[in-house]
């Protein structure tokens, strides 16, 4: 049977499927296999995950999930999402710093792609990786970390599913916490722009949604640490509190009710860093999703050259949302080295059309080093110049996978030098 990526604009192409059920039937498959590839929630948009042979599903392997409440970490199955290991996480006293929109994604495959929440003081969810162990091509099972394997451990994080298949992955942790949502609208462009530094600093993760037409952004989401002292203030330069739950993607037909608690309602962590219910489908179903990254310091100009584009992009859109991602050292991230913005657009399912904007979307945002997400949507990888490590990754690759047993046509496209 035909299986297809979480928004059904992929039909993976692979001659084989499997489910092993122990770490020791996974090294077998792979040692064995020509072509292989780890397929995980599927929630990338390209073909990342694709191959025209053994696609490799992790789900049945034994669950792993071990607190280390000394070290403050928790060592998890790769193929957890990240919702299911939460609330098991916040009974031990414990969180992850942050999540991603919706927690219905891997860990592994979020790792891999440096996917992300929002926050300025926060890196991306590979940032809080201390430990990996992955199957290499030849079967063997290998670990690294941060701790001792400090040259080679950023290069592995974000791995792009070139390496081998990657069964557990320790996580370092942080003290639970209750959060809160609060959120404002029609905050003007102009106050948006002018004070963007401060609107960052007033929340623990922020996210402003816009669909690139309007004069004004139109949902602004600041989620912080709920204290018993903590106010929201009635209005955010000039953008007034909401008064009812809203969804990101009212416009095109959502509705608040996937929608994790908002109005200041405090609750557990999981249930309000992501924007999104696990027990719900998140945003509207079926979409499409490319997201850009441009460094801190030239945020206002990209966002100003994209607002140039919008009578092009906003009728092909579900929302677009922007977000702040602190720097990081690994290799292949987006935000290596520097202080990011992402400018992220959920598109309707209008692959064709779609396609055809990208280009000039990265036309328009090259000017300021724009990288593009991994596991979306995208025309063209960003030149090599914008990844200084790209060699040492290759030069990795090389090394581990000899055969390219991982290798796949999204890799000889990535991986090709610029």
């Amino acid at each position: 049977m035909a299986t297809t990526n979480w928004a059904q604009n992929l039909t993976y192409r692979a001659a084989r499927r499997h489910r092993p059920t122990s770490v020791a039937e996974l090294q077998s498959l792979v040692a064995s296999s020509t072509r292989l590839k780890a397929l995980g929630t599927r929630h990338c948009f390209n073909d990342i995950a694709d191959t025209d042979g053994d696609q490799v599903d992790l789900s049945a392997l034994p669950p792993v999930l071990e607190v280390d409440s000394a070290g403050a970490t928790a060592r998890v199955s790769a193929s957890s999402r990240y919702g299911d290991i939460a609330a098991r996480l916040d009974a031990a006293g414990f969180a992850v710093p942050n999540l991603a929109s919706l927690p219905h994604i891997s860990v592994a495959g979020a790792v891999a792609t440096a996917t992300h929440g929002s926050g300025e003081r926060h890196g991306c969810l590979s940032t809080s990786v201390s430990a990996l162990e992955l199957v290499t091509a030849d079967g063997e099972l290998r670990s690294w970390s941060r701790a001792g394997d400090p040259e080679v451990f950023p290069g592995v994080v974000v791995g792009l599913g070139a390496l081998g298949v990657v069964t557990t992955v320790t996580l370092d942790l942080v003290p639970r916490f209750d959060a809160r949502q609060d959120l404002y609208v029609r905050l003007d462009w102009e106050a948006a722009l002018e004070h963007f530094d401060e609107i960052q600093r007033a929340g623990y993760s922020v996210s402003l949604f816009t669909n690139w037409s309007s004069p004004w952004v139109e949902q602004v989401w600041l989620k912080n640490v709920a204290t018993p002292d903590r106010e929201a203030p009635a209005e955010l330069y000039g953008a007034p509190a909401a008064t009812e739950r809203l969804s990101p993607v009212a416009w095109s037909g959502g509705t608040a009710e996937n929608c994790n608690e908002q109005l200041g309602v405090p609750g557990p962590w999981y249930d309000r860093l992501p924007h999104f219910r696990l027990d719900f489908t998140p945003s509207v179903g079926l979409e499409l999703q490319t997201e850009y990254f441009v460094p801190r310091a030239r945020f206002a100009e990209a966002i100003t050259a994209v607002r140039a584009l919008g009578e092009r992009i906003t009728p092909l859109l579900v929302v677009s949302e922007i977000r702040t991602i602190a720097a990081d050292d690994l290799w292949m991230s987006p935000m290596h080295g520097t202080d990011a913005v992402g400018l992220h657009f959920t598109w309707q399912p209008r692959q064709p059309e779609v396609e055809a904007v990208l280009p000039d979307i990265e036309a328009a945002l090259a000017p300021y080093d724009a990288r593009p997400h991994w596991g979306k949507l995208f025309h063209q990888p960003a030149p090599d110049a914008l990844h200084p490590r790209i060699d040492d990754f290759r030069s990795l690759v090389d090394r581990l996978d000899p055969r390219g047993t991982f290798r796949n046509d999204y890799l000889d496209r990535v991986l090709a030098p610029s």
